[in-house]
């Protein structure tokens, strides 16, 4: 009977839900592209119901994922930046209809929904077609109600406590939920009170990095100086990435360190606009935006410290960490959960999480450059165990626990 389970296991049809403007070079889009990726080359079918608008990537990378938009009745909406939007509920909508669609005719067995929106979207589904006994699995990559918070939609009053108690619900939603952080879990996993809740981690595409990309070469293409220690953050420009640390810690660490250059790569750059026009920032900051996903290793391969600034209160993973890693970059970060159970002991950890102690402790990195260079390797060699692939087992394995209980 296990061997009958198994064997159906390895053709699961996978609804995945992804409430965003897919594909989009940001933390979010990553996850989703690359655990469906994994799904696919481990021999599931899998179908990505999503917004009208974002980038059509996966025929270029070989694959053969069938990706469905929604009407494009807000035509007018072109945002891929991350953060919340009142236009998004008319999206949300439009993407319940698109999936209910998708479920009456390609009969998922697994679907799959990602972000808070997603997960209610997938259980609305669920319940109308509930003769059908689809299974729900919740990837939850953090807190609504902190991301909202963060990007100043939410303050202290009423409407905090009604989003609080939205959250709440759908965190106890799904079959099965997953989470993008150890923190993230052991939060969801009190609300859904002994539900199946599971830490599935990020992961790294090694492959990116075995390239032998010329440093001089690239670091003259961007206009970065050869003989720099520079120390570079990639990622979203958004307050709940943590970047005003990072930012503030800039003229902090370049008082006291003449051979420091910093680069910044991500989007959207406006958010950080107020920041470069001072001198600091013109002189020794160098800022790649848009960054696009494939070239993030070129980045990589010019720097020397890799930056995270996130707090653990977001409850999110850091993609960038592993990304980091898989560069063999030492890295500068805050002393969370998160971080010390990727890094170990190749992380540098402020001591405060502010400006000021995010600057001592790349003060101290760069008065060490061989301890840089060992710490490196040590991340290069622990982002082995952190794959997509071991994600998408790891999916597998809560798939075939709920295609048991289901009976399939």
């Amino acid at each position: 009977m296990k061997d009958t389970a198994m064997a159906t296991l390895r053709k699961l049809h996978i609804l995945v839900i992804a409430p965003t403007p897919f594909f989009s070079d940001r933390g979010t889009h990553i996850r989703i592209l690359e655990e469906a990726l994994a799904l696919e080359q481990l021999g599931h079918t899998v179908t990505i119901a999503t917004y009208h608008i974002g980038k059509d990537i996966l025929a270029v990378l070989g694959s053969r994922i069938d990706v469905r938009r929604i009407r494009r009745l807000l035509f007018w909406y072109k945002k891929l930046e991350a953060g919340p939007d009142w236009q998004k509920i008319i999206l949300d909508l439009l993407l319940i209809k698109k999936t209910l669609f998708l479920a009456r005719t390609k009969r998922p067995d697994i679907i799959h929904g990602h972000l808070h929106e997603g997960v209610l979207i997938g259980w609305v589904v669920q319940k109308i077609l509930f003769w059908r006994n689809i299974k729900l699995v919740g990837d939850f990559h953090g807190s609504l109600v902190k991301e909202m918070v963060s990007h100043a939609y939410l303050g202290q009053g009423v409407l905090r406590k009604v989003f609080r108690r939205v959250e709440n619900f759908i965190d106890n939603l799904g079959d099965a939920a997953v989470t993008s952080s150890w923190e993230n879990t052991e939060e969801i996993g009190r609300i859904r009170e002994g539900k199946p809740t599971e830490t599935l981690l990020d992961g790294v595409r090694l492959e990116m990095f075995r390239s032998s990309s010329d440093r001089d070469a690239l670091r003259d293409r961007y206009g970065i100086p050869r003989k720099k220690t520079v120390i570079a953050y990639t990622g979203a420009l958004i307050p709940n990435k943590g970047i005003s640390f990072f930012l503030d810690a800039i003229p902090l660490v370049a008082e006291k360190h003449p051979e420091a250059h910093f680069v910044i790569a991500g989007f959207p750059r406006e958010k950080i606009e107020s920041y470069l026009s001072t001198g600091v920032f013109r002189e020794r900051m160098t800022v790649i935006s848009p960054l696009s996903y494939f070239v993030l290793p070129e980045v990589l391969a010019m720097a020397d410290i890799g930056v995270d600034p996130k707090e653990a209160e977001v409850k999110q993973a850091s993609g960038k960490l592993l990304q980091y890693m898989g560069a063999g970059l030492p890295v500068a970060c805050f002393d969370t959960k998160n971080n010390r159970k990727y890094l170990g002991e190749g992380g540098w950890y402020a001591q405060d999480t502010s400006a000021a102690g995010l600057a001592d402790v790349i003060g101290v990195m760069l008065g060490d450059t061989s301890e840089l260079k060992r710490r490196g390797g040590m991340n290069r060699e622990r982002a082995e165990r952190f794959t997509w692939k071991e994600s998408a087992r790891a999916l597998e394995r809560i798939y075939e626990r709920l295609s048991e209980v289901s009976g399939g």
